[in-house]
């Protein structure tokens, strides 16, 4: 099983990915898109926050703390990416304005073709091997192989079968789970993934990181003076980020080797699996802070 996980890694994090995206396209139709033009200044903080504050935030992290190459790459990973599917339900949930949540999802998921590869390059490009160059191209390839076709496959098939697309979404979710859940088992079963070893100082920093990341979301975004429902959508972007395109820009980025142990690739593994755990856990505190103050 730890054979076959090694050897198939990259691709169990493409097909996660895909259901995953295509989970949330049978949730979307045009008409959601059109409600960008009436939001523009949501919208915009919104882009914003994701393509530039966040980027400067972990920036910051990287430049200001000594923290081991790994788990710089994964705070990079993690800031380029854009936001996670999960935040539309996290909004609708907490009472936010789903249809501004959708558009900066889908918004910076289309920008990330060209954004996470430059964020990427320009975060990490010191902590790599000298002989490695940013696979740009192949980056942006597979975002639109892996994100933004099945993305538009799966608006299509709410198009063709809305009698179907809510059926069909929580399948491909609950697939893309199970991948995830595959993509953490085998990397244990491999080794690969021991946070026993992990230093306790490295692990603080990193969790001052995406602790840091949640609260400055929070904060910046009420800055711009945005109605209640706004801030949530955009607070729930920052907070829950694509980490199912993290687990394929990893493996795409440190593919496995058998018999070959990779501490960096391990430690950026490490990194993503525990933002997302603390994504979920903030997902849920944010739902029922917003819904205990939409009663007050």
């Amino acid at each position: 099983m730890v054979d076959w996980y090694v050897k198939y890694e990259y691709w169990v994090a493409a097909v996660q990915l895909i259901l995953a995206m295509l989970g949330m396209g049978a949730g979307l139709k045009l008409a959601d898109f059109y409600k960008v033009v009436l939001l523009p200044k949501a919208v915009t903080v919104g882009l914003l926050m994701q393509l530039i504050a966040v980027p400067i935030i972990a920036l910051g992290f990287i430049l200001l703390t000594a923290l081991p190459a790994g788990m710089i790459i994964g705070i990079a990973i993690i800031a380029a990416i854009p936001g996670g599917t999960v935040s539309n339900v996290f909004t609708l949930m907490a009472r936010g304005n789903v249809p501004l949540s959708i558009s900066i999802t889908a918004l910076t998921s289309l920008a990330c073709l060209l954004t996470t590869p430059l964020i990427l390059d320009f975060l990490i490009a010191d902590y790599m091997p000298d002989t490695f160059e940013m696979p740009a191209l192949r980056i942006a390839i597979e975002i639109g192989l892996f994100l933004l076709l099945p993305l538009l496959l799966g608006m299509l098939f709410f198009k063709q079968f809305p009698q179907y697309a809510q059926r069909f979404s929580t399948l491909c979710v609950r697939g893309s789970l199970i991948g995830i859940g595959i993509i953490a088992l085998g990397s244990i079963g491999a080794g690969r993934l021991n946070i026993a070893d992990t230093p306790t100082a490295d692990l603080v920093v990193l969790f001052g990181f995406i602790i840091g990341l949640t609260l400055v979301g929070v904060w910046l975004t009420k800055v711009f003076g945005l109605a209640r429902e706004d801030n949530t959508a955009i607070e729930m972007e920052v907070a829950v980020r694509n980490i199912n395109l993290g687990f394929l820009l990893k493996a795409s980025l440190f593919p496995l080797v058998a018999g070959e142990v990779n501490a960096v690739a391990d430690t950026v593994l490490l990194s993503l699996l525990l933002y997302g755990s603390w994504q979920m856990l903030v997902g849920v505190f944010f739902i029922f802070w917003r819904r205990r103050q939409v009663n007050i």
